[in-house]
């Protein structure tokens, strides 16, 4: 932890800025402009209105916080908002490309699972970023040797750390540094502040044991219980991943269009048309919700059509959602083939919609159906980091809720034409241990 996020990489944002040990570019070109350093200080700041809360704490702003900026906002933004906001600002790419490059390699230390195959392809990377980094800023000149500190050499053993202590998340210093956040409130004696901490730490460790042995953890709990559901919601057995959450409105708040695009993704659904949909329709049924909660540790998102945005509100109304596309859709005489693609878009309504018994449509009983109204981005590429862009939203589409997978964060580009989305579920997934996965 330390020697990545506050050791290599501050190491380089003084480079860039020109503070470090007084020296020079040399023969280089990677130090930016205090006004454009300013700027993506700023834009990390911004950023944290569009990123939603369960992604971490608010970024804080890396040129002029310094008191805010922590290890774990360090690696936010060295894995999201670095890659992104450092984009055509050096005068010349290879000093992104070689920070993208670092990004990469805390990729795959986070893994939740290494494989031997890994810590051999993450060595490689290590020695291929250090003398990279050589070449870029020490230059190999003898003068410049201090450019080269203990730290950039410690890069080069993590591939021996995972190999004979395992996966990162089993030995960092953010556990600790987080227990050690929990105790602080127990020091009530500034004379004999360690018997403090032992005091607290026995009578813990003690309560720890009583709700184990006699199985009281939920009676001796003063929070509600992790699995209580809320008192106002929908929930349905077709769909016993997700829970829809207050305020509900009635159809009166349903636009015509959006009773259209229901009629039409029933209509697919079915493979039939808007006509016979239409017969088996309970438009008194439909209602739309304000929020859907996936289970077991998934994300909460909200409908932007009900939201309440406030100065300070987290856009959490940003869906990362994955269908089976035909890939053979233009050519009519060709056999389908169905491809898994993502999609990314804001989630404009969460809907329940009940269509009647209808044996043309399979349907043996009334069935209930909750979808969900996305405005589709217009995803125009990758950027080298990774991350889909866009410039603008495309069609919006009604999609069963089933295909919505999480929240997404988004970056506006310092030019404000592009803005780059940030999705947690690419290689980064497996460093979160879900239960039941």
């Amino acid at each position: 932890m330390h020697l990545l996020f506050k050791n290599i990489l501050k190491l380089l944002v003084l480079w860039w800025i020109g503070a470090f040990k007084d020296l020079d570019e040399g023969l280089g070109s990677f130090q930016l402009d205090a006004k454009i350093w300013e700027a993506i200080g700023a834009a990390t700041s911004a950023s944290g209105s569009t990123i939603p809360s369960a992604f971490g704490a608010r970024p804080p702003n890396v040129a002029d916080n310094k008191q805010a900026t922590t290890a774990d906002s360090w690696s936010f933004w060295l894995l999201y908002l670095g890659p992104i906001l450092l984009q055509n600002k050096f005068r010349s790419s290879v000093y992104h490309h070689h920070f993208c490059d670092l990004a990469s390699i805390v990729e795959m230390c986070l893994q939740f699972e290494i494989e031997r195959a890994d810590v051999h392809r993450l060595r490689v990377a290590c020695q291929k970023w250090v003398t990279e980094y050589e070449k870029l800023y020490y230059q190999y000149d003898p003068e410049r040797v201090s450019a080269c500190p203990l730290t950039i050499h410690g890069l080069l053993h993590i591939p021996d750390a995972l190999e004979e202590i395992g996966p990162v998340w089993t030995h960092w210093a953010f556990p600790t540094e987080r227990y050690c956040g929990h105790l602080q409130p127990a020091i009530k004696s500034r004379r004999h502040p360690f018997v403090a901490i032992d005091n607290y730490i026995v009578l813990q460790a003690q309560l720890s044991q009583i709700k184990l042995i006699y199985g009281v953890e939920d009676d001796l709990s003063l929070k509600p219980p992790r699995s209580l559901l809320p008192a106002k919601h929908f929930a349905h057995p077709d769909y016993p991943y997700c829970i829809l959450l207050t305020p509900q409105r009635p159809l009166s708040s349903v636009p015509n269009s959006i009773i259209e695009k229901i009629l039409i993704s029933f209509a697919t659904r079915f493979s039939t048309n808007k006509t016979t949909i239409r017969k088996y329709l309970l438009k008194d049924s439909i209602t739309q919700w304000a929020k859907v909660r996936r289970l077991h540790g998934g994300d909460d998102m909200t409908a932007s059509c009900l939201a309440l945005f406030t100065e300070d509100q987290r856009d959490a109304t940003f869906v990362r959602y994955d269908m089976l596309v035909d890939i053979n859709a233009r050519h009519r005489r060709v056999a389908p083939i169905y491809e898994k693609c993502s999609f990314y878009g804001q989630l404009k309504h969460i809907l329940v919609v009940g269509l009647s018994a209808a044996e043309e449509l399979g349907l043996l009983s009334e069935t209930m159906f909750i979808l969900a109204a996305i405005e589709r981005c217009t995803i125009q590429g990758t950027s080298i980091s990774g991350a889909p862009y866009y410039e603008r939203m495309g069609t919006l589409e009604v999609v069963d809720m089933s295909v919505i997978q999480c929240l997404v964060g988004r970056v506006m580009a310092m030019d404000g034409r592009q803005t780059s989305i940030i999705d947690r579920t690419n290689t980064l997934q497996s460093s979160y241990c879900v239960v039941g996965e």
